[in-house]
């Protein structure tokens, strides 16, 4: 869970909810400033990227704009080719995969995209050189090699069942990469080269992002010929600015976008695999405890949360497996609201009540510390909600709204309210959040959670290519966890957006925890056309 994705999500404030009841006066769409050329679309977006290099995680989960990678996602979860010439093919041991490539491709800057780039992008990922941060999400390549002119070969440590997935990651020309060197110094992720169908045409850091149609796009030229992002990080001004007719859409709070309802406006909700969990660091001796965690797990009050402060867009999360992948959700594992359960698992643990009706296990008080990013008011309400239901079962829980610079070097040992999830394989997400080997690597499992019979199965489903198997698999990891849980998953969220009328084209998706101008509603914006 990377800084960068983690920013992209501050919808439902409190504040916000106090604007929207002065504001539900449906509101008629002004006229844009820039007149009625539906060619052009000014967004807003709460977050601005650190960097446009896909190998410093722009668009790790495709659909960047700026670049193609093999193959991309589609509506429904599948992949489909992109600059793949056929969807990969994994060898028979399957710890190979095969790609043919598309030919007559261009880059931007109109030099060829050929094999060479292919085998120097992944190599650059694996290259500690180049402190690419999505290299530990390659822990299964072990190389690529160029097989001829329009083929390249992955090579894995072990069968990797969802590898096409990965494949969504966008090529970079290999002459930017010609020198090896860490990528957070290269120029290449302000002045990007990609083949997909927009090319950058400005970046005014803290202000906007202009681009521009890519004319010699090799599947279809945008119809949306100009794209303005500009970077608001206030929901509450975003709302006000995109009423006065600055812009043509915006992720906002529900209760900010029910505002827009009519009028020339659109309200458009989509559901996602976007989960709030909370983190119980295993060197905290109070949320290393097996009984408090599992008690925590009961007490808290899920679909409250959703209802108060996400105006129930929202589902109750138990574990990181969403549902939308519906076949592989267990619903042994999924946890109710039960006091008297988180009461009776406490007792019996030792856990006692005191005079004031907060708990000790001897001289160990039932106490943690929980942290917030401290401008994301939607963890902040659940992380007070959170708060509020440990202090019912007599845990006390200390909340910090921090910035991620002093978040970070404490999440080995203080609680956090951590974001997250994808829609395409439980493997992406749950394999890096509660696998031990990822324990302590950033935001990946970030209180070295462990625990074998959850290792086992992730590790089983992952390498299982029976579609059947790997379901049993991965319910099989759920009951596992939910015997012994890690953390406390708290909601699934609701994405919402406000776009303004004058355009087709749109496709409802399940978003990942990433959206913005890559996922939510312009997640195909390719393919929108101009009305009128």
């Amino acid at each position: 869970m990377k800084r960068r994705q983690v920013a992209l999500l501050l919808p439902t404030m409190i504040a916000s909810v106090a604007v929207a009841a002065a504001c539900t006066t449906p509101t008629a769409a002004p006229d844009r400033k820039a007149g009625t050329d539906r060619t052009a679309m000014t967004l807003a977006d709460g977050y601005e990227p650190e960097s446009l290099n896909p190998l410093l995680g722009y668009g790790e989960e495709g659909v960047s704009k700026l670049f193609d990678g093999l193959v991309e996602h589609q509506a429904d979860r599948s992949v489909r080719p992109v600059l793949a010439a056929d969807l990969p093919k994994p060898g028979p041991d399957g710890r190979s995969w095969t790609v043919k490539l598309r030919t007559g491709i261009k880059f931007h800057d109109g030099t060829p995209f050929t094999a060479e780039d292919v085998v120097a992008t992944y190599r650059a990922v694996l290259d500690p050189a180049y402190a690419s941060t999505v290299k530990s999400s390659f822990g299964m390549l072990t190389g690529v090699v160029q097989l001829d002119q329009e083929t390249v070969r992955f090579d894995l440590a072990y069968p990797y069942t969802p590898f096409a997935h990965k494949l969504v990651l966008g090529i970079v020309p290999s002459e930017a990469l010609a020198q090896p060197g860490p990528l957070d110094k290269n120029p290449f992720g302000a002045k990007p080269v990609g083949t997909g169908p927009y090319r950058l045409e400005e970046w005014r850091k803290g202000e906007k992002m202009v681009l521009a149609a890519n004319d010699a796009y090799f599947e279809r030229v945008p119809k949306v010929r100009k794209v303005t992002v500009v970077f608001a990080t206030d929901d509450n001004a975003r709302a006000q600015r995109m009423k006065a007719g600055e812009f043509d859409g915006t992720a906002l709070p529900p209760a900010l976008a029910k505002t827009f309802e009519g009028n020339g406006y659109r309200q458009i909700t989509h559901r996602s695999a976007d989960y709030r969990t909370v983190t119980m660091p295993m060197a905290n001796p109070v949320t290393a405890d097996k009984s408090l965690r599992l008690a925590l797990n009961h007490a808290v009050d899920r679909q409250g949360m959703i209802n108060a402060f996400l105006a129930g867009k929202g589902a109750p999360a138990s574990t990181p497996i969403p549902q939308a992948l519906p076949e592989f959700v267990e619903p042994a594992a999924q946890f109710r609201f039960d006091r008297p359960e988180a009461e009776r698992i406490l007792d019996q643990t030792g856990w006692v009540k005191g005079g004031n009706g907060m708990r000790a296990r001897g001289d160990l008080a039932a106490s943690f510390t929980l942290m917030y990013p401290v401008g994301d008011a939607v963890r902040k309400d659940l992380a007070q909600a959170f708060a509020s239901d440990a202090k019912a079962v007599g845990i006390e829980v200390k909340l910090e709204g921090l910035g991620w610079e002093a978040i970070e070097p404490r999440m080995g040992r203080d609680a956090l309210v951590l974001g997250g999830g994808n829609p395409f394989d439980p493997d992406l997400k749950a394999y890096p959040l509660l696998h031990s080997s990822f324990g302590g690597d950033g935001f990946n499992n970030p209180g070295r959670y462990s625990n074998p019979a959850v290792d086992r199965a992730l590790e089983a489903g992952r390498r299982e290519a029976d579609p059947a198997q790997r379901v049993a698999q991965y319910r099989e990891f759920q009951r596992a966890y939910a015997a012994d849980p890690g953390m406390v998953f708290l909601a699934f969220l609701d994405h919402t957006y406000v776009v303004r009328e004058g355009w087709t084209g749109y496709q409802e998706v399940v978003d990942p925890h990433t959206h913005g101008l890559t996922w939510g509603p312009w997640w195909n914006l390719q393919d929108w056309t101009p009305q009128g």
